[in-house]
């Protein structure tokens, strides 16, 4: 029951060079997933960080908005409580 069969063309095909299968060892794939996670990781940090600096802006705005129909000294302190917010993390603003 032990003997060897030959492949058939299709199987040579597909098992053989042709880079249409190719396979990794678990450690290969381990690295190449890890790497893949890190990199997702990257990318929602950086999106998470956008979407707080959007936000931000959007604030800073309706205050602005809002100092618009206030008396000067009002107006003041809400132009700086805007330039507050969208100075809070002064190195998401480059």
């Amino acid at each position: 029951m032990n003997e060897k069969k030959e492949l058939s063309p299709l199987a040579r095909q597909l098992l053989g060079n042709s880079g249409a299968v190719k396979f990794f060892t678990q450690q290969e794939f381990d690295a190449a997933l890890a790497i893949a996670k890190a990199e997702i990781m990257t990318v929602a940090i950086q999106t998470t960080k956008t979407a707080l600096l959007i936000e931000r802006e959007a604030c800073a705005d309706l205050v602005r908005d809002l100092a618009k129909d206030q008396a000067i000294g009002t107006a003041q302190v809400l132009e700086s409580a805007a330039e507050a917010i969208l100075n809070r993390i002064p190195s998401q603003r480059q």
